[in-house]
């Protein structure tokens, strides 16, 4: 890798983990769900500009409700009631463990032993997080996040029907579909005139992580992403999206304050670990798998 592709790779990781802090600034005058609305009608309007791809709507609205909807609804349902930004970033690289789990189930592509092994360590990490839940946010609040991680590798699995497409043209084009569905739920589960007030009285703090968002971690980051992993092979990319939870961590203990007890900090860096393991040192299929949809 080029010295400036590798720079465009920390960069888009940098971007990817102050994305959770973004996040966790939106959600404190907006909802989970019209956050997502927002962060997707901003990366869509490049649908203006670039024709959709030769894909199916149904195989569109079935990318853009796991790889979009699913994921950060939930990841930013976890945000807005106490789990740490770190701790999310972290629990969302999980989304590799479960890509390659599903990937056996629904492919019949096995793990081999050092997948197995990087997955058990990880699995391990995660039971140490579980043993620390039930102070500053709930057991169902981790459940609730732990469908991000599992939405995500569905929709890495059904991107493979994708295969060959533009990546900038099927992320503006999967975007489209995800406000108005979200704003009406929205506007069903919390009223019309409290969604309304809350988007009228953003503040400009709040307008601009939407459009950090919406913008730079996504139509941009992605697109970039979507460059590397042309260019190079997976093993080469992926290593910087380790650097997510790591930038997240940091940026959250900074503006917010967040620590971690030992346990919890341990089981974090253990899960990463075995991420690592799994996706680096694993059968190169299953690790370009594991990297299609990278990021946050």
């Amino acid at each position: 890798m080029t010295a400036r592709d590798a720079i465009l790779a920390a960069a888009v990781a940098v971007v990817w983990g102050l994305a959770f802090i973004a996040s966790k600034i939106a959600l404190r005058e907006v909802s989970p769900l019209v956050l997502t609305g927002l962060r997707f009608a901003l990366a869509a309007l490049p649908c203006l500009l670039v024709r959709r791809p030769p894909l199916s709507w149904p195989l569109l609205i079935a990318l853009s409700a796991t790889l979009f909807v699913g994921q950060f609804s939930a990841q930013f349902y976890g945000l807005a009631h106490g789990v740490p930004a770190g701790l999310t970033a972290v629990i969302v690289q999980g989304q590799a463990l479960f890509t390659i789990a599903f990937a056996a189930v629904w492919f019949r592509e096995w793990p081999g032993r050092t997948q197995l092994a990087g997955m058990a360590v990880s699995v391990a990490g995660l039971a140490m997080i579980c043993a620390t839940l039930g102070h500053e946010f709930s057991v169902a609040t981790f459940a609730i996040t732990m469908v991000s991680p599992v939405s995500f590798a569905v929709g890495n699995l059904l991107l493979r029907r994708a295969a060959g497409v533009n990546m900038f043209d099927l992320m503006a084009w999967m975007s489209i579909i995800v406000p108005l569905p979200l704003f009406v739920a929205a506007m069903a589960i919390d009223g019309v005139t409290p969604t309304l007030q809350d988007l009228v009285g953003m503040s400009l703090e709040g307008w601009g992580a939407v459009l950090m968002l919406g913008v730079l971690s996504t139509t941009l980051a992605y697109w970039a992403w979507g460059h590397l992993l042309r260019r190079y092979t997976a093993v080469e990319v992926v290593p910087f999206a380790l650097l997510v939870p790591v930038v997240a961590s940091v940026a959250g203990a900074a503006l917010f304050g967040e620590r971690f007890a030992p346990l919890r900090l341990a089981g974090m860096v253990t899960l990463v670990a075995g991420v690592a393991v799994t996706v680096l040192l694993g059968r190169p299929r299953a690790a370009r798998v594991a990297a299609s949809v990278e990021g946050t």
